[in-house]
């Protein structure tokens, strides 16, 4: 039987980013084609998708445009060119989305104390979009409400009030934000070959700032003076970098600070960009030697279960697997209380960090080809044995989208032969050949962050 061990290994380099893909206007005019024949489906007369900076992704994804400061809203009518309505600045800097839209001033958007002379009502706008009384609408914000068993509330927005209100004046509203995010048939999981490469993109830059920062950090360092060596080059961010040691670490989220850390702390750090996110976990130290006597058993007690169950969440997700058996192939490695597994053991990924996620008990939801989906699996014990963690992301891809990859993106396609090798032949890990590996540290987790040249393997 195997098991976890923790051995020296080499983590080889998977090759630099050279470029990256954009998305062109085909892939724009074909999204909006696949919402207006999802609207027909669901007999939807409008959607409106609403965006902000916080959450760009339903918008982004339809109209290539993310909203900077304002806020943007987007209404799509059949036989209609769609159309954005913009504040002040986001109306010019709408010139460089790739989508096809018609650009419409609406002041109301704009940040306070700017000008308003062109005020217009939202109502004549949305009419002038193509809306009309008696239209069914589907309003698209960034989640909905869910109850525990799944069930989604039409009648639940998240949205501003004032949109919601002047869109019930034209008809019926229902939440529509199960058309972009459901997590087996929304339009937004099932990725082109183009968006998954600029995904892999992001990947490289996420996990390759994290991998900079474990093989430099050292104690007597502020938390700051460690990040300087993730060396971001301004891709757009999805989440605020976590950084925290000591005290701090348990909670995972805050960012980091002057503090000074010291040989023995623990320490959590994630760092996402759209489309990708990154994280780590382990104690700022040489080996178990350099913790407290009591929870010297670290490696065994917590980290080589965990091992084990990012093991078989990795060699058991693929396409057509139903979430529920990825769920219960972790579980039934680290289901025992002490672990303190609270959140889903994987879920969707896209330029938002979370879609949404078939990962849960007994979810007959299942995976498919062109998802990009995360390996989350995060112990939250709550006592002194802190956590360990591995979150890195992967698309799936069946033998035409593999070879559409492969062609398209040739250099994008090496790297990931090289991380499907060495997770295979180094860490001993076997993929099915559909799962693609975007981490440039793919399932490399060394617990001592200053003894990482040592990490665990299956054997």
């Amino acid at each position: 039987m195997r098991a976890a061990r923790l051995e020296p290994v080499s983590l080889p380099d998977f090759g630099a980013l050279s470029g990256e893909p954009e998305l062109s206007r085909h892939i724009y005019r074909n999204r909006i084609d696949r919402l207006r024949s999802r609207m027909n489906m669901h007999r939807l007369d409008a959607i409106v998708i609403y965006g902000d900076r916080e959450h760009v992704a339903n918008i982004s994804w339809a109209t290539g445009y993310d909203p900077r400061f304002e806020e943007a809203i987007l209404i799509v009518v059949a036989g209609r060119t769609p159309v954005l309505l913009l504040g002040n600045e986001g109306f010019p800097y709408a010139e460089t989305a790739q989508g096809e839209f018609e650009r419409v001033l609406w002041q109301p958007l704009s940040l306070m104390g700017q000008p308003r002379q062109h005020l217009r009502p939202l109502a004549a706008l949305l009419k002038e979009a193509g809306l009309a009384p008696g239209m069914a609408v589907g309003l698209a914000g960034w989640k909905g409400h869910e109850t525990e068993d799944g069930v989604f509330d039409p009648d639940w927005f998240e949205t501003p009030h004032y949109l919601v209100e002047t869109l019930k004046g034209f008809g019926p509203v229902m939440n529509a934000a199960q058309l972009f995010m459901h997590p087996e048939h929304g339009l937004r999981v099932i990725n082109e070959a183009d968006q998954l490469a600029l995904f892999e993109a992001a990947a490289c830059r996420t996990s390759s700032a994290i991998l900079r920062v474990i093989r430099s950090i050292r104690p007597g360092m502020t938390e700051y003076e460690a990040l300087t060596a993730m060396r971001l080059d301004g891709f757009p961010q999805s989440i605020h970098v976590n950084f925290c040691s000591g005290p701090r670490a348990k909670y995972g989220l805050p960012s980091p600070s002057f503090r000074i850390m010291e040989k023995g702390d623990p320490v959590a750090f994630g760092v996402g960009l759209m489309g990708a996110l990154n994280c780590r976990c382990g104690f700022l130290a040489e080996s178990e030697a350099d913790l407290p006597h009591h929870i010297r058993d670290y490696v065994p007690k917590l980290v080589a279960p965990y091992f084990e169950a990012v093991t078989a969440w990795y060699e058991t997700i693929g396409i057509g697997v139903a979430g529920g058996a990825v769920y219960d192939a972790v579980m039934s490695r680290i289901g025992d209380p002490f672990f303190g597994i609270g959140l889903n053991p994987g879920h969707l990924i896209h330029m938002d960090e979370w879609v949404h996620s078939p990962v849960k008990r007994g979810s007959r939801q299942r995976f498919r080809s062109g998802m990009a989906v995360q390996c989350d699996i995060i112990p939250a014990t709550g006592t002194d044995w802190f956590t360990t963690n591995i979150e890195d992301g992967i698309a799936l891809a069946d033998e035409a989208l593999r070879a559409e990859l492969a062609e398209r993106h040739p250099a994008m396609w090496a790297r990931i032969e090289l991380r499907r090798a060495f997770m295979a032949d180094v860490l001993g890990i076997r993929l099915k050949p559909e799962v693609l590996p975007f981490s440039n540290m793919p399932a490399w987790l060394p617990p001592f962050w200053l003894g990482h040249d040592r990490v665990m393997v299956m054997r």
